[in-house]
């Protein structure tokens, strides 16, 4: 992957949660490319160990649970050996869940066999609140340890529902807007410690979560999609290319040093647009 700009992050060591998705592994690329050292932690090892391999002796991939703080702490443990410590931290662990999603966008009490609000079951939103919450709480308290004497860096992934919450989708809206505030009060408990805590919330791109709601079996775009494109004013998905420039931003100190506690969309006008 080519870099849109380089800076200088030697000397810096991150830990990337869900780095075996499309989003993070890419986000591991290119701080590596940019001399950092990268722990890629996924609870699918296989697939962090992929792009671990790819991305070559500055990368290494870690198995984690991040629902499970004991081996939070034990891949903690892991990469302060193999790598040092950690001053950077990126929350990208989350998703949504089948569970927690209605069949149509609006309430049709008419209609048999559809999925509303009421089917959705409890258990898929406590998952969905800990995939994205619970597990942005646990790392950040295992991994910011290293960051309160020496200052560091943490960026979450937040997400348009964020802004706006998204029909069919409460659970994820819900989490991701935690995922703000979160970032929010971070910033501010962590200020004095000279750590920055940011979010990017990416607008829509195309991953191997939402690829089902976004295209039918045959490949065509779906009904949803179409909603989406014509809600953003570029008029079309973003690439994950395109979340690069702001993670390099964000990254690096001296380009950004006095900003804390933000959230940034990269949407193509998706929030901006009103519809009218």
């Amino acid at each position: 992957m080519k870099v849109p700009f380089k800076v200088d992050l030697s000397g810096k060591v991150v830990a990337i949660t869900g780095a075996g998705g499309v989003i993070c592994s890419e986000f591991a690329r290119a701080l590596a490319e940019c001399d950092a050292k990268v722990a890629l932690l996924d609870i699918n090892y296989d697939a962090a160990k992929k792009f671990a391999d790819e991305i070559g002796d500055n990368a290494i991939a870690v198995k984690c649970n991040c629902l499970d703080k004991a081996d939070i702490e034990r891949a903690k443990e892991e990469i302060n050996a193999k790598l040092g410590k950690v001053n950077f931290l990126v929350n990208g662990a989350g998703g949504n869940n089948p569970r927690a999603t209605t069949d149509n966008e609006y309430m049709t009490p008419d209609l048999e066999g559809v999925k509303d609000f009421f089917a959705l079951e409890e258990s898929g939103l406590k998952f969905v609140f800990d995939l994205n919450i619970t597990s942005a709480f646990l790392v950040t308290q295992v991994f910011a340890k290293d960051m309160v004497k020496t200052g560091g860096n943490i960026i979450n992934i937040s997400s348009m529902n964020a802004f706006s919450p998204l029909t069919k989708i409460p659970a994820y809206s819900a989490a991701k807007a935690g995922i703000s505030n979160f970032t929010q009060w971070l910033a501010v408990h962590f200020a004095p410690c000279n750590i920055r805590c940011n979010a990017i919330a990416p607008g829509f791109f195309v991953t191997n979560q939402n690829r089902s709601l976004l295209f039918n079996n045959d490949g065509s775009p779906t009904a949803r999609t179409g909603k989406i494109l014509n809600a953003t004013p570029m008029r079309k998905f973003g690439q994950i290319s395109d979340l690069i420039g702001c993670l390099l931003w964000l990254a690096d100190d001296e380009a950004s040093g006095f900003v804390t506690g933000t959230v940034i969309p990269v949407d193509g006008g998706f929030s901006a647009y009103s519809g009218v």
